[in-house]
C-alpha cells in the first residue's frame, strides 16, 4: 500500500463533515495519478459514512460480520452439494451478527452528530457480508448498498439430490434476507429470469425454498424492525433521563453556590462585628 492510499484511509475515518475540505487539502499534497484519484473520491453518504467507521473503529464486530455471512455462504454451497449444513443457525448467527454491526454504528455515528437510516444500514451490511466479493479495499464505501439476489454467491455449485442435505424446514437461505418485506413480497428469485445459456433452470423444491427463505426474510425484517423501534424508545427515554438530571445538577449547583455566598457573608459580617467590639 503506498503512502497515498494510507492518506486515503485517515481521509475515510474523518468526521463526515469534514471529508470534502480534507480531500481537497489532501490531494493539493499529491501530483500525478494520485492527486487525480483523490480529487474524484466522491464524499460518503451519512450511511456509507457509518458503515465505513464500523471498520475503522469497531474491527472486531466488522471482522465478527464477515465471518458470520463467508458461515452462511459455506452453508448454501454445502446444502446445494448434498452435503449436512445447518443453515437457519447460520442465518440466526449472521442475523445476531447484523443487528450488532448496526447498533455500534448508529451509537458511532451519534456520537458524531449524524443519524443514518437503521434499514439502510442493515442492508449495507447485509451486502458487504455475503457477497463473495466485499469491497475492496475495506473502510472506503461512498454510498449504501443494496443485497443481491443471493445466487451470484453460489455460481457454479451444481445442486446434488436437490438440496437434501439442507436441515429440515430450512430451505437454502440466500442473500438478501434482512432486505424490505415489500420489496420482496411475491417475488421468486429462481424464477424471475430466464436461465442463462448452460445454466440449470432451478428445480420446484428450489423454488419452494427459495419462498421459504423470503418468508423468513420478510419475518426477519419485522423483528429487525421491531428491535430497532424498541432501542430508539430506550434511547429517547435514557435522553430525557439524563436531560432531568443535568437540569436538577445544575438547580442544585445553583443553591449550593448561592447558600456558599450567604455563608461567606454571613462570616465577613460576624467578623466585622468583632474587629469593631475589640
Amino acid at each position: 500500500m503506498s503512502a497515498a492510499d494510507d492518506k486515503i484511509d485517515e481521509l475515510y475515518q474523518q468526521p463526515l463533515a469534514d471529508f470534502t475540505g480534507a480531500r481537497n487539502a489532501l490531494a493539493k499534497t499529491l501530483s500525478g495519478a494520485d492527486a487525480q484519484r483523490v480529487k474524484a473520491l466522491s464524499k460518503p453518504t451519512v450511511v456509507a459514512w457509518a458503515a465505513n467507521q464500523l471498520y475503522w473503529r469497531a474491527r472486531a464486530l466488522y471482522d465478527a460480520l464477515m465471518k458470520s455471512g463467508e458461515r452462511v455462504r459455506k452453508a448454501q454451497i454445502a446444502a446445494l452439494q448434498g452435503k449436512a449444513a445447518d443453515i437457519r443457525a447460520a442465518n440466526d448467527d449472521h442475523r445476531r451478527a447484523v443487528a450488532a454491526a448496526v447498533a455500534e454504528a448508529e451509537r458511532l455515528a451519534s456520537s458524531a452528530g449524524s443519524k443514518p437510516s437503521p434499514d439502510a444500514l442493515t442492508r449495507t451490511f447485509e451486502a458487504i457480508s455475503l457477497t463473495p466479493h466485499p469491497p475492496d479495499p475495506p473502510g472506503r464505501l461512498a454510498d449504501s448498498l443494496q443485497p443481491g439476489t443471493g445466487f451470484e454467491a453460489l455460481a457454479g455449485i451444481t445442486p446434488v439430490g436437490g438440496g437434501k442435505g439442507v436441515r429440515a424446514d430450512h430451505g437454502p437461505a440466500k442473500a438478501g434476507h434482512y432486505r424490505d418485506a415489500r420489496a420482496t413480497e411475491h417475488h421468486d428469485p429462481s424464477s424471475s429470469r430466464e436461465p442463462q445459456p448452460g445454466e440449470r433452470k432451478p428445480t420446484a423444491r428450489e423454488r419452494e425454498a427459495a419462498r421459504s427463505a423470503e418468508k423468513e426474510a420478510r419475518e426477519a425484517t419485522r423483528r429487525a424492525e421491531e428491535e430497532a423501534r424498541k432501542r430508539d424508545a430506550e434511547l429517547r427515554k435514557a435522553d430525557a433521563l439524563v436531560a432531568r438530571a443535568e437540569a436538577t445538577e445544575k438547580l442544585a449547583r445553583a443553591s449550593w453556590e448561592h447558600a456558599h455566598d450567604a455563608l461567606l457573608e454571613a462570616r465577613r459580617k460576624r467578623d466585622e462585628i468583632k474587629r469593631s467590639l475589640a
